[in-house]
């Protein structure tokens, strides 16, 4: 059944909604006593192992159950699948996919790059998805209608620029050593020093400013569902593409993923993406 554009309208505007609910259980324990607990900790991984220290606040916490409990409200319906509380009813018609601070590592050393991701499923497929940063006061929605960003009242439609090659483009990843295994990390490296200009660190907060026209790619690997998921519509509302390293659409479970503002730019890349591509 397709999703009518009334029903989308509706969708879109509780999207909002879950921002604020979110971004009203997370702010007070930015820069703050946050609560800070490894789940990490006793798996016995080494130590530069990427999951050696993972990081959960009771901003985590507290921003998914406050979703949930609005989604629950609302559409008792729906399912939920969030990076905290698992997987409820995943198989509905209509399934929200959370992450309630991407980006926990620049949370708790207070950098303001950290994000909130909701994204929605309708009968397996991502329609519609949010990033927002509201310590900055930023929401960025998007679906087949467009993308647009939110900002202190202000509502800017967005989209992705033109970049014809490699060598122009400014490209991203969040921390490729702990990352990409040595096969990743190999391409990586590849298309680094090809790309003009590289930023690390940003989580998914780069994937916004590819939406926005001021980056042009994203390269990304070992992420879950709700790591990508919210950004699938946002990135091709604004025109952008989202593949995994193949070349192919991202599927349920994460894995490796590229973002792209330019067709042409994402095909350069994949030529070295490819050959590590699993």
């Amino acid at each position: 059944m397709t999703l009518s554009a009334d029903r989308l309208a509706q969708l879109d505007a509780f999207v909002i909604d879950l921002n604020r609910v979110s971004a009203a259980a997370i702010l007070p324990l930015f820069r703050a006593d946050h609560g800070l607990e490894d789940k990490g900790a006793g798996k016995n991984l080494p130590r530069d192992s990427h999951a050696a220290f993972d990081p959960v606040t009771e901003a985590d916490r507290g921003a998914e159950a406050a979703i949930r409990a609005l989604i629950s409200e609302r559409y008792p319906e729906h399912g939920v699948i969030g990076e905290e509380y698992g997987e409820d009813r995943p198989d509905a018609e209509f399934v929200w996919v959370l992450d309630p601070i991407d980006g926990t590592r620049a949370f708790i050393s207070g950098l303001p790059l950290w994000t909130t991701l909701i994204g929605l499923r309708h009968q397996g497929r991502p329609v519609l998805g949010s990033i927002g940063q509201p310590y900055v006061g930023e929401v960025f929605i998007g679906s087949a209608a467009g993308s647009r960003l939110m900002s202190r009242g202000q509502t800017t439609p967005i989209r992705v620029r033109e970049c014809a090659k490699l060598t122009d483009a400014v490209i991203a990843t969040t921390d490729p050593d702990a990352c990409f295994d040595g096969a990743e990390l190999g391409a990586w490296r590849q298309v680094r020093a090809a790309a003009k200009l590289a930023r690390l660190g940003c989580d998914a907060y780069a994937y916004a400013m590819v939406a926005m026209g001021k980056m042009d790619m994203v390269i990304e690997a070992g992420l879950k569902s709700w790591d990508i998921e919210a950004a699938i519509p946002l990135i091709e509302g604004a025109g952008g593409v989202v593949t995994d390293w193949r070349g192919q659409p991202v599927g349920q479970d994460g894995g490796q993923m590229v973002i792209s503002g330019d067709r042409r730019t994402l095909d350069e890349a994949l030529v070295a993406l490819r050959r590590s591509a699993k």
